[in-house]
């Protein structure tokens, strides 16, 4: 017998609604199933982490996971859970983006071994041909404007207003599970609770037009324990994208996870074992400062999506933030990281004909940079022996020269534990 995916993802809380017959399908047979991304950026984010999920534990289940990348409904825009219309993009754009989507999709599904490897598909392939009249006809007519007004996403936007091209995202995407239905005989669609309306249309479609029977399935939509949305820090979105989000603020973002919310993220964003959870969860309960729930999640996900180089250094980086390092820590940090770590500490710039000779601390302090008020000032705190060089503690007497430089380029000054000052030498 083959494993049981919805059992597995029912014990992790992965299951919002799910259609009559799934389940026995799945025990049944190897069957084809897909993900529809919208590729409105060049990058997925934390959010797009949870479907992606789903077809990573569909297809350790022996299943085939198909993603499907919305080049063609990319240009139209869904409406789900939006209150107004959104910006269209043009062609060069979208390809962009689906090249970009495309390659972060491979770090999580094996396209590459086995009958249930995964596939990529754009359905901007098959809609190209599709002419208007052709489509309304062939699709349209299937469905009754009552059915398509019924649903969620788009009943809540009749009232402030939809236009006919986002009201129609619905039958472009059912058209799609159709295409797939036939081409790929794919029998199940899954996405979040919020995708419920389209993908029923989908299943409505294949009944009606191919006479077939297709299932849909949907995960809860994250929201934190304090109400905001999951995904979403004070800086903006978490992307996948290393130049959008450095490995140290993604390692972050999961570090700092509530209690409440490492809980479900455990189990609906790495592949532990029900058994290896409880175990951290309760090694966490006995010492809950060590955040070992969190950090359990934050290691996993982040060698999963940046590999293990950079969640070594995002361990490092957070070591330097918390006072537990030394200017060799320092040294090793890339420039992005070294700048990710210390974003928004004030900054001073100096020329590097300056550094050659070599500068007295207390002049670095003061009249070079304005971190302390004055000389008096900088001397005061080197005698109580409150000023750091590179995380290292420093006297009056220290001259700063090339050699104390980071990445040939930073000096980071620091006074007391919390306040930092970055030096940028050009």
């Amino acid at each position: 017998m083959k494993k049981n995916v919805i059992e597995e993802l029912r014990w992790r809380g992965m299951v919002q609604d799910i259609m009559p017959g799934l389940e026995e399908q799945l025990l049944k047979e190897m069957t084809s199933g897909y993900v529809g991304f919208d590729p409105t950026s060049d990058s997925l984010h934390v959010g797009n982490l949870l479907p992606i999920m789903l077809l990573k534990h569909f297809q350790l289940a022996g299943h085939k996971p198909y993603a499907l990348v919305g080049g063609a409904t990319g240009m139209v825009g869904d409406p789900s859970g939006k209150s107004a219309e959104r910006n269209l993009l043009d062609e060069k754009t979208l390809n962009h983006n689906i090249e970009c989507v495309e390659n972060q999709l491979r770090q999580f599904l094996d396209f590459e071994t086995g009958e249930n490897k995964a596939e990529l598909v754009n359905n901007y392939d098959w809609m190209r041909h599709f002419s208007f009249l052709e489509f309304i006809r062939d699709v349209g007519k299937h469905i009754t404007v009552n059915y398509m007004s019924a649903k969620d996403s788009v009943k809540k936007r009749i009232e402030t207003g939809i236009s006919f091209t986002e009201f129609s995202y619905q039958l472009i995407q059912g058209y799609d599970f159709l295409h797939l239905y036939r081409t790929n005989n794919v029998k199940v669609q899954f996405g979040g609770s919020d995708q419920w309306g389209n993908i029923t249309t989908g299943t409505e479609l294949v009944r009606k037009i191919a006479g077939g029977e297709a299932y849909a399935f949907t995960c809860p939509l994250l929201t934190k324990a304090d109400g905001g949305k999951f995904g979403k820090t004070e800086s903006g979105t978490v992307w996948l994208d290393p130049e959008k989000t450095s490995p140290y603020a993604f390692y972050q973002f999961w570090l700092n996870a509530s209690d409440e919310d490492a809980a479900k993220l455990i189990r609906f964003y790495t592949l532990k074992t029900k058994e290896e959870i409880e175990a951290i969860e309760k090694e966490h309960g006995e010492a809950p400062h060590l955040r070992i729930l969190q950090k359990a999640i934050a290691e996993e996900v982040t060698i999963r999506v940046h590999g293990k180089e950079a969640l070594e250094m995002a361990i490092a980086a957070s070591n330097i933030l918390f006072g537990k390092s030394t200017s060799e820590d320092l040294k090793k940090l890339s420039n992005d990281t070294f700048l990710s770590i210390f974003d928004g500490v004030p900054m001073a710039t100096i020329k590097r004909s300056e550094l050659t000779e070599g500068i007295s601390i207390v002049d670095l302090l003061s009249a070079r940079t304005g971190f302390l008020a004055s000389n008096g000032e900088a001397k005061r705190e080197l005698k109580a022996n409150a000023i750091s060089l590179n995380k290292d503690k420093v006297g009056e007497g220290t001259l700063v020269g090339p050699s104390d430089l980071i990445n040939e380029k930073f000096i980071l000054l620091g006074k007391g534990k919390k306040n930092n000052y970055i030096v940028i030498v050009e």
